[in-house]
């Protein structure tokens, strides 16, 4: 396999072709901030907080999703790129309803872990407070659309590791919205298994436990890796 060198920061980071800037940061133990990636599961580049700027190109590109060169010079934590993603993140918490205080994640959600990451303490951009439903018509979940920042996650883990798709997104712009099924009630939709990776998977408290409160809600992550890992090496098989 070739071997493709590329300095990231300033360090020399040496990693096989086809591998994406994120991952060769990851092997660099050089942190860039994601909220839609996840270890396991295809990359979409949602979220947007992992572009990074490359010498020579005039934009900025997804680190998830942007395979590595030979020679590629890659700054990850400019002025630039900072004030960039502490404005990714202001909006959105601008654009949902996230009121930390009352959320089952509070303590334990990657988006207010990423404010805290790029300084966010307040947002100037006008709330949005849009009318959102939250269905609970899942014996054991629910899903409240309010806390949600269309990641996908859900989709991606449901469809790629427990093979049920059931969920999808629906609309378009600020009409977009994750759905159920064919924009069925979640307690109607026969295709769920009731596995709960989705719950695990959702960087929010978007998708939840029934019966957890205020900042009692883990996810087991760990969970997910080892099921990626068991499909990669079919270690369910003989």
């Amino acid at each position: 396999m070739s071997v493709r060198t590329l300095t990231i920061d300033g360090a020399p980071v040496a990693i096989e072709e086809g591998a994406s800037i994120l991952k060769a940061a990851q092997e660099a133990d050089i942190r860039i901030p994601t909220l839609c990636y996840l270890e396991g599961v295809s990359t979409v580049s949602a979220c947007r907080l992992c572009l990074v700027e490359i010498a020579g190109i005039n934009k900025l590109l997804p680190a998830c999703v942007t395979e590595v060169a030979e020679g590629m010079e890659v700054q990850t934590h400019s002025p630039q790129l900072q004030e960039y993603r502490r404005m990714v993140v202001e909006m959105l918490f601008s654009e949902g309803n996230h009121v930390c205080a009352v959320c089952v994640a509070n303590g334990n959600c990657e988006l207010q872990d990423m404010a805290i990451e790029v300084g966010m303490d307040h947002t100037r951009f006008p709330y949005r407070f849009p009318q959102r439903e939250i269905d609970v018509s899942h014996p054991q979940f629910g899903i409240d659309h309010n806390r949600c920042i269309l990641c996908t996650r859900c989709v991606r883990v449901c469809d790629e590791i427990e093979g049920a798709h059931v969920w999808d997104v629906a609309g378009r712009g600020a009409d977009s919205k994750i759905i159920s099924g064919l924009n069925q009630p979640w307690g109607e939709v026969e295709a769920c298994t009731s596995c709960g990776k989705c719950v695990d998977a959702c960087p929010t408290g978007a998708i939840f436990r029934q019966g957890s409160t205020v900042a009692e809600m883990e996810k087991d992550r760990g969970k997910l890796e080892f099921l990626v890992t068991a499909r990669e090496k079919k270690q369910w098989t003989r």
